[in-house]
């Protein structure tokens, strides 16, 4: 069965998310709900959903750069991207520099890069990328400025949604459902 979710888009979003060489991710609010937690020693704790974690993964695999840039120093943010073999930028004052740098580096201009964050030091970057995504959850001064709003909250699926997005209007979403479809059938057969 094809990936029809892709028409449910508007046209000039899928146009411009067919585009994406690199897509970069703000954290606390994003890819998180927002809430900051410490513990009794004032070590940082987040939670970060999974669907998004296999989302960037996708990316990845489809040949998509994937990073995230935070201004918050954050090891727990550096560690996650390490586990999902992403670039992490954190303690970054001016998030536009960092991607543009990022985008250089690789060869991409910045009509070729996704952005999705949730507050004002998202918005600089935001408004000089080609794809600029803001989670159902983001504050509206930032929501009401991205060219496209998930439905998911940040921390609950919001990335996902980025991802599907892209992944779907480049035309990986097919081979991705077919590939995962067809190794769990191996497995069923395999245990009869």
């Amino acid at each position: 069965m094809p990936y029809s979710h892709l028409n449910d888009y508007p046209a000039d979003i899928r146009e411009r998310a067919a585009r994406i060489s690199l897509a970069c991710f703000d954290v606390d609010g994003t890819l998180t709900d927002g809430r900051l937690f410490f513990d009794s020693d004032g070590r940082e704790l987040k939670a970060f959903h999974v669907h998004d974690g296999q989302g960037l993964v996708l990316l990845r695999k489809a040949g998509i750069a994937v990073a995230f840039v935070t201004a918050r120093a954050s090891a727990v943010a550096e560690h996650r991207a390490a586990e999902l073999g992403l670039e992490a930028h954190t303690a970054v004052s001016d998030k536009l520099a960092c991607v543009t740098a990022i985008a250089t580096r690789l060869g991409v201009v910045l009509e070729q890069v996704a952005f999705m964050g949730d507050d004002l030091p998202d918005l600089r970057v935001m408004q000089r990328v080609g794809l600029s995504v803001a989670p159902a959850s983001a504050h509206p001064w930032v929501r009401e400025r991205a060219r496209w709003r998930t439905h998911a909250a940040a921390g609950h699926g919001a990335a996902r949604e980025l991802c599907d997005l892209v992944l779907a209007a480049q035309g990986h979403a097919e081979a991705l459902l077919a590939n995962a479809l067809r190794v769990e059938g191996e497995r069923l057969e395999g245990t009869a």
